[in-house]
This record gives structure tokens, C-alpha cells and sequence, in this order.
């Protein structure tokens, strides 16, 4: 049992070094020199590195920070086929019950990666990109339902926060209808309330009228409180 915990607690870690990835950073840097967490919003996530260098970077940032959450729930899957193929699992743990349970921890420590990366003194993101791999990884349905969630709001309101709200709200929705295991429902309550969390600058903002639409550029305005 105990080689077990440990291998499910080195996965969790490594499925947070994975959402620690500083992507948005690192193409900023590279592309333009300055550090994205100095202008804009102050986050490296899409939508800033989207405002500072356009929208193929931002582009690519978002396919990349996706990517992440996916791996990561790849990982968890991928611990209980080794596990399995290895005779590490003991008798007494079951499979089933267990396996929502840990790739819920890992998605979670890759939302948490993303936001709080440890390569950047535990700044990043609002994890918005990482969760929708994340979800996609989970459920294909789900993720995709909140995908369109995020792009009917958007296409509407030309407002990418108010468009990641609206998603992170309707994930739990979304895993009730489709009839998730508890694990995964309790995953889209808790990672939706962090990623509205991550945006509380971005409702007072839209509460005061103030909060940019798609084209705005912002790269050369102080940063703003994320």
C-alpha cells in the first residue's frame, strides 16, 4: 500500500510540474523580451499573451496550456494501466473507485500548476485553457459542452472573461446531465469556483464597465491587478 500512495502522490506532483509549465511566459519572452506578467492583466494565460502578441501566439498558448491539462489526466489514467501491469495495486484498492478519485486530484494539481506555477514564484494563469483540456481529457462531451458554452457568450459579448465564467459555471451543470462519477462532479464545482476566483479583478470590472473586449489591446498599459 504504501508503494502505491507514493506513486499516486509523485503522479499528483508531477501532474502539477506539468500545469507549472510556463508557456505563456516563455513565448512572450522569447518573442518579444519583456515578462507578460508585467503588462495587461498581468497573467500569462491566452488572452493576455492574445493582447500582447496577437492571436497566433495567443493561438498557440492556448492549444499548449490545453495540452497540458490533458497530459496530466493522461498521467492519471496511465498510473493505473502501469500499476495494473506491474502488480502495484493492492488487493484490497478498488480500481473503479479509486481512479475518479486520483485523476480528479491530478486535474486539479494541474489547474492549481497552471495558476500558481513554481517555475515563476507561483504566479501564472487563471487556468481557464489547462481546465478545458483538462475536461476534454475527463469527459470529450463535457468538455466540448463547455467549450460551446465559452464561445456562444463570447461570440455575443466580446468579452473573454465573461466567456470563462460563464464556462466555469456551467461545468458542474455539465457532469450532472452527463452523469459523471461523484469524483468528477465535485471536479467541476471545485476547479469551476477557482477559475471564477481567478477572475474576481475581472468582475469588478465588468461590474464597473470597464473590462476589455476582444481587439483591445492592453500591451502597453500598466498591469492591472490579476
Amino acid at each position: 500500500m504504501a508503494i502505491w500512495l507514493t506513486l499516486c502522490g509523485v503522479t499528483v506532483f508531477i501532474a502539477y510540474l506539468l500545469g507549472s509549465f510556463p508557456t505563456g511566459y516563455i513565448a512572450v519572452k522569447q518573442l518579444k523580451g519583456i515578462d507578460i506578467r508585467e503588462v495587461g492583466s498581468g497573467s500569462t494565460g491566452a488572452t493576455n499573451v492574445l493582447r500582447t502578441l496577437g492571436k497566433g501566439p495567443g493561438a498557440f498558448v492556448l492549444v499548449l496550456d490545453s495540452l497540458k491539462g490533458a497530459l496530466a489526466i493522461a498521467l492519471g489514467y496511465w498510473l493505473f494501466n502501469f500499476a495494473t501491469s506491474q502488480n502495484i495495486i493492492p488487493p484490497t484498492v478498488d480500481v473503479k473507485l479509486w481512479q475518479p478519485w486520483v485523476v480528479t486530484l491530478v486535474g486539479l494539481a494541474a489547474i492549481l500548476g497552471h495558476s500558481k506555477s513554481i517555475f515563476l514564484g507561483f504566479t501564472g494563469g487563471k487556468s481557464v485553457a489547462t481546465s478545458l483540456g483538462i475536461l476534454l481529457a475527463m469527459n470529450w462531451q463535457v468538455g466540448l459542452a463547455t467549450a460551446g458554452v465559452f464561445a456562444v457568450v463570447v461570440a455575443i459579448s466580446r468579452i473573454v472573461s465573461l466567456s470563462s465564467i460563464a464556462g466555469a459555471m456551467a461545468v458542474s451543470i455539465f457532469m450532472l446531465l452527463l452523469r459523471q462519477p461523484l469524483p468528477y462532479i465535485l471536479f467541476g464545482i471545485a476547479g469551476g469556483l477557482y477559475v471564477i476566483l481567478r477572475h474576481r479583478s475581472n468582475i469588478e470590472r465588468l461590474i464597473a464597465g470597464t473590462e476589455p473586449k476582444i481587439g483591445q489591446n492592453l500591451s502597453t498599459e500598466p498591469k492591472q491587478t490579476a
